[in-house]
């Protein structure tokens, strides 16, 4: 599972995936709550766009600041999982932007397994 403070532990395969290509983008990956993604850039030494800060129910990034990275070809890939989300509602007094960009996510590219982690890659649209 998680490690320090339940920050992703990161497979060789999965840190071979991110790492390839990665100074061609701002960022490596991006991944739902700042403990989520922390694992991922410490294991590539690689920036990883937290999305929704600490715990992933901070608006930012938006959902149309999001999209604007991708289609920019800033974030190679989105790892699933991980972090809260804001909820449907912000529930926990956030935001849901995080849940609206997962959900953008699904629907708009094809999600590949990596040692049992959900990754899309945000240069490759779902046809």
């Amino acid at each position: 599972m998680g490690g320090l403070l339940d920050a992703a532990t990161v497979s060789d395969q999965m840190k071979s995936l991110l790492e390839a290509d990665a100074d061609k983008y701002t960022w490596v990956a991006a991944a739902v709550g700042s403990q989520n993604a922390s694992g991922y850039q410490l294991a590539t030494e690689q920036p990883v766009m937290a999305i929704g800060g600490f715990n992933g129910s901070d608006p930012s990034p938006t959902l149309a600041q999001f999209q604007a990275y991708v289609q920019a070809g800033k974030v190679h890939y989105f790892i699933g999982g991980g972090g809260f989300g804001g909820g449907g509602g912000g529930s926990n007094g956030g935001s849901n932007a995080s849940s609206q960009i997962s959900t953008w996510v699904q629907e708009n590219y094809t999600a590949q397994t990596v040692d049992g982690v959900t990754v899309y890659d945000l240069t490759q649209p779902a046809q």
